[in-house]
């Protein structure tokens, strides 16, 4: 997602400054506007708390060799892209020295760990948002703050053409589709392959023409996702395997079972309904818990202020409650046109020009400070 947001941001300055050298670390669609990546992306995907101590010290290397490079560089702005763990630190150390720093997006703290908001002031000049109910937030607590729009609501059209997505897939209009997105980092695909698949199977036995669609983010997915699939003896599931094409399966989907995270709004704005589920390891778990004083996790539910969706989280991912909760998204009419008309609600709310509002936030900071 933060690949995807930063691309959308450089493909609106790349017009206010066409001779810029943009660098840092990124991903193929930031590369896509002449993004120069001296790391791969892939390098700081981690989830969870615990998860993360195996890859701290080369996450710290790569915090503190991109924080010299950058204080010698003196770049007109720094933009952190999502990954607040990552990027605020960086950020802090970066202000302190008088370079720029915008942060993009928002970190959940409307949802947990609200304590970082003293961070956030001592890190970030400003803060672009992507949903209208945090400007207040940032607003109270004096950071300069531009709500821009979530971006995905301009890739995803209005109305989706379920049959041409099949038609893509070589599905059938007449079929049942389950699209199962287990997420792309592998402490999701770890957690949650298994339950998922197990939940498959069940739902097989109920309608053994159920057809089950999984894009993969890439190789290292596809690999990954192979080898639990033979550990946990699960060739017998019939499944589609996409390379990439993950809005292709939202699309043609009846619904979706589908890991916590971005991908739930993306579902959300191609209107489907959808179980959400979330698992780590366990004594992560137990300190995010803590943490947390929202009674969703999902971002149509946080969004809606009400649980519009299923969310089945750690013990409660049994693949039975996967199964039965996903059963009654793809079968019952009144509740999928109740969550298509408050999905598209909720898609003109977040329905912005978001690349060029967030490129004239960033051309505005880098005014300011040449002044």
């Amino acid at each position: 997602s933060g690949d995807m947001l930063a691309g959308r941001l450089l493909a609106g300055l790349r017009p206010m400054l066409p001779g810029a050298r943009f660098h840092g670390i990124g991903g193929p669609r930031m590369m896509e506007q002449g993004f120069e990546s001296h790391w791969p992306l892939d390098t700081l995907t981690v989830r969870g708390l615990f998860e993360i101590i195996p890859k701290y010290r080369e996450l710290k290397r790569i915090q503190s060799a991109l924080r010299d490079q950058l204080l010698a560089d003196r770049p007109s702005v720094f933009v952190g892209a999502d990954y607040p763990g990552f990027n605020l630190g960086l950020e802090e150390q970066l202000k302190a020295q008088d370079i720029p720093t915008v942060h993009f997006i928002s970190p959940q703290i409307w949802a947990w760990r609200g304590g970082r908001i003293k961070k956030i002031q001592r890190a970030v000049s400003h803060m672009l948002v992507v949903f209208p109910f945090e400007e207040q937030i940032y607003r109270d607590a004096g950071v300069p703050v531009t709500y821009i729009g979530h971006p995905l609501a301009e890739l995803i059209p209005l109305h989706p053409d379920q049959s041409a997505a099949r038609h893509t897939l070589g599905l059938q209009d007449s079929d049942k589709v389950l699209a199962i997105l287990p997420g792309s980092r592998s402490g999701e695909l770890k957690y949650l392959v298994e339950p998922f698949l197990l939940a498959a199977r069940l739902l097989m036995k109920r309608d053994p023409e159920l057809k089950f669609v999984i894009p993969m983010a890439g190789p290292r997915q596809q690999q990954q996702f192979a080898q639990i699939v033979a550990e946990k003896g699960l060739g017998d599931v019939p499944v589609q395997l996409l390379d990439g094409q993950s809005h292709v399966a939202m699309a043609a989907a009846d619904a979706v079972l589908a890991a916590s995270g971005t991908a739930t709004l993306e579902v959300a704005l191609y209107k489907k309904p959808m179980v959400i589920a979330y698992k780590v390891l366990g004594a992560s778990y137990q300190i995010m818990r803590h943490m947390g004083y929202l009674p969703w996790i999902g971002l149509p539910n946080i969004l809606a202020r009400e649980f519009l969706v299923p969310e089945l989280i750690q013990h409660h991912a049994t693949p039975q409650a996967l199964a039965d909760a996903a059963w009654f998204q793809l079968t019952d009419d009144a509740n999928r046109i109740k969550l298509r008309e408050r999905f598209t609600d909720m898609h003109h709310s977040l329905l912005r020009d978001s690349s060029t509002e967030s490129a004239r936030a960033v051309m505005n900071i880098i005014a300011s400070n040449k002044a």
